[in-house]
């Protein structure tokens, strides 16, 4: 645990290690969250940053496969050294409570429209310098100037937040949690930051006194792991069959794709499945099995029998032919980070799979 102190704020930062291809770790995560739970303190994951390494006994680092950071978050307000008062947990990895409006808090507003403008004198001015802003991505703390130049550097013509979290727990205090649909100016891209905000009325002003946010990616990043994707109890050999049924009959290939729905990466591509550029390429040419891998227990057959290993991390794929034939199997964890890609690289998959016919 690392502690972060500055006058009136208290962040707790949790870096726990783990990986999409060892579910006896997201076990253990589990297991002391609930014991969190049951001492009084609550305990919840911010979401797995892709730029977390581990290295081999050599040193050096590891190419194919990396550790997740799961980031642990706690924000506390100090009143004394015998009380304290816990703020909103930041939540990403658990139930999101209803959407609120982000017009509802007017500095997030004006810090929305410092960014779209390009404002740094405007933006500056959001950030607490008495106490200074605490701002860290991951486990790294950075400064005010690297985050406005950050935000600034996007570019962007258009910000939309898809609020997750916004409390007041008490007066003066204001806590946020949003994920940033960020339009680009021209050439013009959608890149998506997740972010945690606490902001301090200052006198009359009110200023952001402590964020954490993810680097910008290209592909929306769930607030929740709520979504059924892999339903228990599927009978996994029997749906593949029914697809390739299907995919006989429509000139189709299937598209098994292998995950559990305590995975992260397996709901990011999932969301990006859904894609109106994505799906417009994968409903017409594809049938898509989503198989259930339990703790890395179950359909642990069919993982070997398409030649998908499970150590090599989910969500994993494998490309059939109406015939059942083996056409491709995710060997070295292609998708095992999907965080990290575009819809380019999405569309680029489908297209060299898809039917040659289509």
């Amino acid at each position: 645990m690392v502690d972060y102190l500055h006058p009136g704020i208290e962040m707790h930062l949790e870096v726990v290690s783990g990986r999409n291809s060892q579910p006896e770790k997201r076990k253990h995560h589990a297991a002391s969250n609930r014991a969190d739970h049951g001492q009084g303190k609550r305990r919840f994951r911010i979401g797995p940053q892709r730029h977390a390494v581990g290295k081999e006994n050599t040193g050096k680092l590891k190419s194919a496969v990396r550790p997740r950071r799961l980031l642990r978050l706690e924000f506390f307000y100090t009143f004394s050294m015998r009380s304290r008062l816990l703020i909103a947990p930041i939540v990403f990895f658990a139930t999101i409570c209803s959407p609120q409006s982000a017009a509802s808090f007017p500095p997030l507003q004006q810090w929305k429209a410092a960014i779209v403008s390009g404002n740094v004198t405007a933006l500056k001015a959001l950030y607490s310098s008495s106490p200074p802003v605490r701002i860290s991505i991951s486990s790294t703390q950075i400064t005010a100037d690297s985050d406005i130049s950050f935000w600034t550097g996007l570019k962007a013509r258009n910000v939309e937040l898809q609020i997750a979290q916004s409390s007041s727990p008490q007066a003066g205090l204001q806590q946020i949690v949003f994920q940033a649909q960020i339009k680009t100016m021209p050439p013009g891209r959608t890149l998506y930051v997740a972010a945690a905000q606490i902001w301090q009325q200052q006198g009359a002003e009110w200023k952001l006194v402590s964020a954490q946010r993810t680097d910008a990616t290209k592909l929306e990043q769930p607030l929740s792991l709520d979504a059924k994707i892999y339903p228990a109890g599927m009978n996994a050999t029997q749906e593949i069959r029914s697809a390739l049924v299907r995919a006989g009959k429509l000139h189709k290939h299937v598209l098994v794709v292998f995950g559990a729905d305590w995975c992260y990466d397996c709901h990011v591509l999932d969301k990006a499945f859904r894609r109106p550029d994505v799906a417009a390429v994968l409903t017409p040419n594809y049938e898509v099995v989503h198989v259930d891998v339990g703790e890395g227990d179950k359909n642990q057959d069919l993982m070997n029998q398409y030649d998908v290993p499970m150590k090599r991390g989910i969500p994993a794929i494998a490309v059939l032919d109406s015939s059942g034939k083996l056409l491709y199997s995710q060997k070295n964890g292609e998708f095992e980070r999907a965080r990290a890609l575009g819809p380019e690289d999405l569309l680029e998959f489908l297209k060299k799979w898809k039917p040659r016919d289509r």
